[in-house]
């Protein structure tokens, strides 16, 4: 007894009884104020980068695909052609690899020219079209596939000489708002492009990667004709949810009694598997003596010693799991009281269900304001045009200046080296905005980390308040505030923002040196020895574990915030000192909770999924007219999004009963602490935890207060 005294003050001493304590404090003041001050100063500072972004950066360079010009396609001048053209799209692949194609914006060294549509029929210059004149051979044709500016009576060779229109032209459809040809058009036949089977291969992956429109077409029409069928099965999710977390109070004994006896049953039959594995082996069956080491690991099934092994374990683990139930059964017969609980107060305060959906829009309006402000610095600076040419080592070409600045807008140079173009380089990085440009992008990943981490802090600091006056309240439900998520919501802005920026930015420092760290080891596999790859995976691992630790820190500090009204570093020594007097009374309920959690999202998304899959492929017989499943093109497309949307659904509501566990788990421990169950300090458990522990509160003389 004297060692567990000694541990319990190891862990700061219990709570003691205060009086005026009746659930959370409403006359709080404002904490940890100059956190909050520094959190509204980088607010501000995170509004002026995007405002800088904005005047600086021009997503159009993105958006819109650009012809040789400069000019945007579809566009001022280009209104009506908004597709881009290229003369030759296989000096993309010839001059230059898929993903250098990619950075520059699909940008090549070949002329591009801006398209009201794009060729629909092959076509190729006939050598007894060469004496001819551009308009004879492309306008009168209504090939208005050259360069702007090209005269009619400009001799066909010449044009061509001078890459001023286009030697052939491909069947193609618009992508990405340009043309790309068919994977089944044939390699024309034609200089400077050759027939080589690597190069064809090369051109027909680019062009199944790029030529997306018909699946994209598909997609859209599959989700056309689904899109309400998508609708009712996220319903569903939502009605199974908010069943499951309201059912709790009822079934939640023997759910996880079912849930343990199911565990308990995989291993008792794995068991059984090893032993007859083991015992046909055991005589016929090769040695480990025998085998040896060998990297195909499929062959140590048929050695006796892997069953034996796996037997051992698996006899370990069970007998493990049977002495736990057994000298663990009372903290789980708290944890699954406190589940129960944790479903009444979510049923006396619906609203709290719902209350995910305003964190989801915070999130998706910090995600978007990032990616706006990310997207336009990206775009920050003024396009580089440099000449080039396909072959500068021609003597026509040696008095060229090469790599140098050029205007595309201008006339073409009156050059004789062939092939002589005004390409797309990259962004000018001189100018102050340039030169930051990486600071700002820096500033930027901060600023989407910190505001997401206080988002979350926010809704979790929230609910806790909303849930912790459900506990506190003697009588229920009469002693419930009336709105008690407002005011909770309400008292988290107005007193503690400064406190859940303060948890947030801690948590944001270190996941910003796990991105750092993965950004290091990115860089440096190629180059690394198993040495530096095992130092660098206990990094990151110790990073991964502290993250989650904090996260875990946080939570429970956030709670006791939203309880007490105290400052971050106070609150977070509180909770963390009362969890650590109760160790293993945290250890049953994350497991109980996480187990039934588990089991519930299976549930869901499970049952989604099955009917999901039934109904889309037409298998559920029986059904009117009304209610057949649409014909698709691709039947995995609204069941793949029906599951995703389930399990999005699924995790907002358990991450809403997760809050309530914890909130009035540690509500409990404090009552414990806080109150004997005398006249003077009456516990504000329920009925069925007082029975588990064998307490109950004294009633005065004459008048027995129910709880």
């Amino acid at each position: 007894m004297g060692g567990k005294q000694d541990d319990e003050e190891n862990y700061g001493k219990p709570v003691k009884y205060d009086p005026s304590f009746r659930g959370p404090i409403k006359n709080r003041g404002c904490t940890d104020v100059i956190c909050c001050v520094l959190f509204l100063l980088f607010i501000l500072g995170y509004i002026v980068v995007g405002l800088v972004a904005w005047v600086y950066g021009d997503p159009r360079q993105v958006l819109y695909p650009r012809n040789s010009t400069g000019a945007y396609c579809g566009m001022g001048a280009n209104k009506d052609k908004p597709y881009l053209l290229y003369f030759n799209i296989f000096s993309c692949i010839l001059a230059t690899n898929v993903i250098t194609v990619a950075e520059h914006g699909l940008q090549c060294p070949t002329p591009q020219v801006c398209v009201s549509s794009c060729p629909e029929v092959p076509w190729t210059v006939h050598p007894n079209e060469f004496s001819l004149t551009v308009g004879e051979v492309f306008y009168t044709a209504n090939r208005n596939f050259c360069l702007p500016g090209v005269p009619w009576d400009m001799p066909v060779l010449r044009s061509l000489q001078l890459e001023l229109c286009p030697s052939f032209l491909l069947p193609s459809t618009p992508a990405l708002g340009r043309c790309f040809p068919g994977h089944n058009n044939t390699v024309p036949d034609l200089p400077g492009i050759s027939r080589n089977t690597s190069i064809t291969q090369g051109i027909s992956g680019l062009l199944d990667a790029l030529n997306a429109r018909d699946i994209s077409v598909k997609i859209f029409e599959d989700f056309a004709h689904s899109w309400y069928w998508i609708l009712v099965a996220l319903g569903v999710a939502l009605a199974l949810s908010l069943l499951f977390i309201l059912l709790l109070r009822l079934v939640a004994g023997p759910l996880v009694l079912a849930l343990i006896l199911g565990v308990l049953g995989v291993l008792a039959y794995g068991i059984f598997h090893c032993w007859k594995e083991y015992q046909a082996l055991r005589d016929e069956g090769a040695s480990i003596t025998q085998l040896g080491f060998t990297t195909n690991f499929s062959a140590y099934r048929s050695v006796q010693e892997t069953w034996l092994v796996a037997l051992i374990v698996l006899a370990v683990l069970e007998g493990l799991l049977l002495l736990l139930l057994i000298f663990l059964r009372q903290r789980i017969r708290i944890a699954i009281a406190l589940l129960q609980e944790a479903s009444k107060a979510v049923g006396q305060m619906m609203s709290t269900m719902f209350y995910p959906l305003v964190t989801f829009v915070l999130l998706l309006i910090c995600i978007a304001y990032w990616a706006m402000i990310a997207l336009y610095l990206a775009t920050s600076g003024q396009p580089q045009y440099v000449f080039w040419a396909p072959n500068v080592s021609l003597p026509s070409c040696e008095k060229v200046p090469m790599n140098t600045s050029c205007d595309p807008m201008a006339q073409p140079m009156n050059s004789s080296c062939p092939g002589l173009l005004c390409v797309f380089q990259g962004y000018l990085s001189t100018g102050l905005v340039q030169r930051s440009l990486f600071n700002l992008q820096i500033y930027g990943v901060l600023g989407l980390f910190w505001t997401l981490n206080w988002v979350l802090a926010l809704g979790q600091c929230v609910l806790a308040g909303a849930f912790a006056s459900f506990y506190w309240a003697f009588h229920k439900p009469q002693d419930i505030p009336t709105f008690p998520l407002s005011a909770a919501f309400i008292r988290t802005l107005r007193y503690h923002t400064g406190s859940l920026a303060f948890g947030a930015l801690i948590l944001t420092l270190v996941q910003m040196a796990r991105v750092i760290l993965e950004y290091i080891d990115h860089k440096l596999r190629g180059a690394q020895n198993p040495m530096t790859r095992c130092i660098m995976c206990c990094f990151k691992c110790c990073l991964w574990c502290l993250e989650k630790f904090i996260k875990f820190l946080n939570r429970n500090a956030y709670i006791m915030i939203a309880i007490y009204g105290k400052n971050f570093c106070v609150s977070a020594k509180n909770a963390f000192m009362l969890l650590m007097r109760n160790i293993v009374r945290v250890v049953v309920l994350d497991k109980v909770t996480d187990l039934l959690l588990l089991f519930g999202k299976l549930l869901v998304v499970g049952g989604v999924g099955v009917l999901s899959f039934f109904f889309f492929t037409g298998r559920i017989p029986g059904l009117s007219k009304d209610f057949e499943s649409p014909h698709l093109n691709y039947y995995w497309l609204p069941i793949m999004t029906s599951i995703l949307g389930a399990y999005v659904i699924a995790s907002g509501f358990f991450s809403v009963f997760g809050m309530c566990v914890d909130t009035l788990f540690l509500c409990f421990l404090e009552d414990l602490e806080r109150n004997d169950g005398s006249q003077d300090r009456p516990y504000y458990m329920s009925k069925t935890l007082l029975k588990i522990l064998g307490k109950k509160n004294q009633a005065p003389p004459g008048d027995k207060r129910k709880k």
